[in-house]
């Protein structure tokens, strides 16, 4: 055992065993990672980590993630000694129904809690964007008199992280962008869930780490505070983001399975817990057992948290007097703010006549609006000059220079996701972008931005068959009906350049959030009759586009497809058929309306209707009604032109006339 202090020695202990009593008492849960890395997590909350539990939301605090959230029982016991809002009860309340402390640890439902953690490696890519966004807003925000954006974003991860690919994403931009206020501590405990870790995993980190331009720095000795200490204060002085790798003992202090895959997880009885406690000389018969001590050890950082934050605060206001527009940007980032002139950009966003892809359109939209919204800022995995996600009168962030307000994320998509929802923590307005077949690279990202709610942009584009050529690895067919059941998802399709403006208002009106519009690669005729009629129709997720006076029955469809039911709808009406054509953008939009206004726009007498769209059928039997026809796609595609493509599948307006006449 290294040279702790007896408090220092008592607080470990205090985690240790406040993990080992929350775990029998739930009769599940994961005592190894709390009782293994409790030293290192109490070096770098007492010793480094500059945070106020007065003031959870301190804007310029560190953020700690846990990126091995199953290991959660470390951090709700960190926060309850710190002095956050978590009660002993809340603790022996670990993984009850509503309780403070859930099985893993949720944004804005602890306080304390930084971000959602569980799926492995997502907490440590998610943490790559909460440090890039820390230096972006230093270099928008700082000047040399006074630095007032400077804090760290600090990792805790096990073996699971680093094995995830999307941490290999994640880790390499890091690298790449030299994040130097990113410190990881690796809680190198050599085992994994099944087995040890060697059954799985050989990587030797350090060669791994330094390839990618990580500094990595070793402590022997897991149980030291002293050498983790150190070695955190050597990686704040690295101009490279810095991996720390701690050798633990998985469930330190368990009999007989401390140091095995045993250890990772579900309780260990009675008469087990009660021998760990002898192995750690606890000598607390009561479960949950705090002694004054534990709380003294953790005085040090609420002192210096709350001295920082005031001397912080002095700084923000000397900062208003002497750059009071660069102040009027940080309070805007701070309270999550929209200038308020950005809608009257929007407005004044007008498309003619000419054909229009809405991948272009979206380019024109996010190109006005940047210059008003600094928080907006993004990028595409490598296909920007395609997805038109780019802004073009900025450069790209690089290593050297953070003024730029484009992203070159690579080809790593599932990376980028992640990296945005560390922006959008850290109160950016991220925008992503690729194909939109490539979204399943990203979906367990955009889930927790979902959860979380987080209001980052998806920019999806090729958004169907119609990509030709590419051929079915690039036709997205089951996607939409995918994103449509993900809850807490604004998924928008819009079918042209002013509906286009209406859904880029939904994004930046929406702060509960990430939306995804879904976009076009062709060019297609405007189907609007205006902006205001497209911008109200998106903002209620479907309308009535074209009207007729004796409706025979509807034509619904979304996106580039819409223009086909107006063509059909012309032909029709030379029969004297009549029929309404509905744009439905986006279903959860419209199913948040009032059922009379849902009524109006599909009224339920009109049984005959036809369904437009080139995706899955699924969730269409909805509006198509039981007596309605519904064109789809339901197979993979093909490669060849569009137009074929289209045809092949019944996409043209005269096979809509044809299915709308055979329900007459």
């Amino acid at each position: 055992m290294s040279a702790n202090t007896t408090n220092e020695q008592l607080a470990i202990n205090t985690l240790r065993t406040l993990a080992i009593d929350a775990v029998e008492k739930a009769s599940s849960g994961h005592m190894g990672l709390p009782l293994g890395a409790a030293p290192m997590a109490y070096a770098l909350w007492n010793k480094h980590l500059n945070i106020n539990p007065a003031d959870p939301q301190w804007f310029n605090r560190d953020r700690f993630v846990l990126s091995a959230g199953h290991g959660s029982m470390l951090l709700y016991g960190l926060l309850h000694l710190s002095g956050f809002n978590i009660s002993k009860k809340d603790l022996q309340e670990f993984r009850s129904f509503n309780s403070k402390t859930p099985g893993h640890p949720e944004w804005e439902h602890t306080e304390g809690v930084e971000v959602t953690t569980g799926p492995l490696g997502q907490g440590i890519s998610m943490a790559v964007g909460m440090a890039l966004a820390e230096k972006k807003l230093a270099e928008t925000i700082n000047v040399e008199q006074n630095q007032l954006i400077d804090h760290y974003t600090y990792v805790l991860c096990g073996d699971g992280d680093l094995m995830e690919g999307v941490s290999h994403e994640a880790i390499s931009f890091a690298g790449h962008l030299q994040l130097d206020k990113l410190i990881v501590l690796y809680d190198s405990n050599h085992s994994s869930l099944d087995a040890a870790l060697e059954q799985s995993f050989s990587d030797d980190i350090k060669m791994k780490f330094e390839a990618v331009h990580w500094q990595h720095l070793l402590v022997e000795d897991g149980q030291s505070i002293a050498d983790i200490d150190n070695a955190i204060t050597k990686a704040k002085q690295s101009s490279q983001p810095t991996v720390i790798e701690v050798r633990t003992v998985i469930g330190y202090g368990l009999p007989e399975i401390a140091g095995t895959s045993d250890a990772h997880s579900d309780p260990v009885g009675a008469e087990n817990a009660k021998k760990a406690k002898q192995a750690l000389s606890w000598e607390y018969d009561e479960p949950f057992t705090v002694p004054d001590e534990a709380y003294e050890a953790f005085s040090e950082l609420k002192n210096r948290g709350k001295q920082l934050e005031e001397q912080w605060n002095k700084n923000v206001s000397e900062f208003k007097r002497a750059q009071p527009e660069k102040a009027q940007t940080l309070e805007d980032f701070m309270n999550q703010k929209n200038p308020e002139n950005w809608n009257k950009t929007l407005k004044g966003i007008l498309f003619d006549d000419a054909p229009l892809a809405t991948r272009v359109a979206s380019h024109k939209i996010l190109n006005a609006l940047h210059k008003d919204i600094p928080q907006l800022i993004g990028g595409a995995a490598d296909v920007s000059s395609s997805t038109k996600a780019t802004i073009d009168d900025s450069t790209a962030i690089t290593a050297d220079d953070f003024s730029g307000e484009n992203i070159y994320f690579g080809v790593r998509e599932f990376g980028m996701a992640a990296i945005a929802n560390g922006l959008a923590l850290h109160h950016f307005l991220p925008f992503v972008s690729t194909y939109f077949i490539f979204s399943d690279y990203m979906k367990p990202a955009v889930r927790l931005a979902a959860l979380m709610g987080l209001p980052v942009t998806y920019v999806f584009t090729h958004d169907s068959i119609a990509v030709g050529k590419d051929g079915p690895t690039h036709q997205p067919v089951e996607q939409l009906a995918a994103f449509r059941s993900m809850p807490n998802i604004q998924v928008i399709r819009p079918a042209d350049g002013n509906e286009t403006v209406g859904a880029w208002k939904m994004v930046l009106e929406q702060k509960t959030k990430p939306t995804m519009l879904v976009l076009e690669r062709q060019a297609t005729a405007p189907v609007t009759q205006s902006q205001g009629q497209a911008v109200e129709g998106v903002s209620r997720g479907g309308y009535i586009v074209s009207e007729t006076e004796k409706p025979a029955g509807i034509l619904i469809a979304t996106g580039s497809e819409v223009s086909l039911a107006l063509e059909a709808k012309d032909t029709l009406a030379k029969e004297n058929i009549g029929v309404n054509v509905v744009s439905l953008p986006s279903w959860e939009l419209f199913e948040a309306q009032t059922e009379e206004y849902k009524e109006k726009v599909l009224p339920s007498h009109l049984t005959k209707r036809v369904t437009i769209e080139m995706a899955s059928k699924l969730g269409w039997r909805e509006y198509a009604g039981s007596e309605g026809k519904i064109m789809s796609v339901d197979i993979f595609g093909y490669s060849g032109d569009t137009e074929d493509i289209m045809q092949a599948f019944g996409f043209t307006a005269e096979n809509v006339v044809s299915e709308f006449k055979s329900l007459l």
